[in-house]
């Protein structure tokens, strides 16, 4: 029997960073690995540990199961966790998501934006109006 096929997540809003390094790494743990956190799985610590939405409520909006939303969840605390303990770097990035409309990037500062109006293209930059933008597509260009 084949696996399920994975139903991509609904992410509202992309990250503001790209992930996180350690400060103050010993010599001894600069060569430790880079810990992925995917899209969906940041998705799921910021609905819950920041905005406070219990899981229902968070696994309706992702568009997923309410279990689905749980093991993305645990998932994610247990890579921060684990990032913690060891001092690894944090990069977030990936996974199989969608998001709710278009994302942009701006060529000139790197601010990420998405576009409220989905009828037109944006064609500038929010913060810098800068019309070097183009289309951010789950961090890869």
């Amino acid at each position: 029997m084949s696996p399920r096929k994975l139903i991509p997540r609904k992410i509202s809003s992309t990250p503001k960073i790209k992930g996180f390094k350690p400060y103050g790494v010993s010599e001894d743990l600069e060569n430790l690995e880079v810990i992925a956190l995917h899209f969906e799985e940041y998705e799921a610590l910021k609905m819950c540990d920041y905005d406070l939405l219990n899981h229902c409520d968070a696994a309706e909006i992702m568009n997923i199961s309410r279990p689905t939303f749980t093991r993305i969840y645990a998932i994610a605390r247990q890579k921060v966790a684990k990032a913690l303990v060891e001092g690894s770097q944090i990069c977030i990035e990936g996974g199989e998501n969608y998001f709710d409309s278009d994302w942009y990037q701006c060529s000139s500062c790197p601010s990420l934006f998405d576009n409220p109006n989905k009828d037109t293209e944006s064609d500038i930059c929010p913060i810098c109006c800068c019309k070097k933008i183009r289309r951010f597509n789950n961090g890869q260009e």
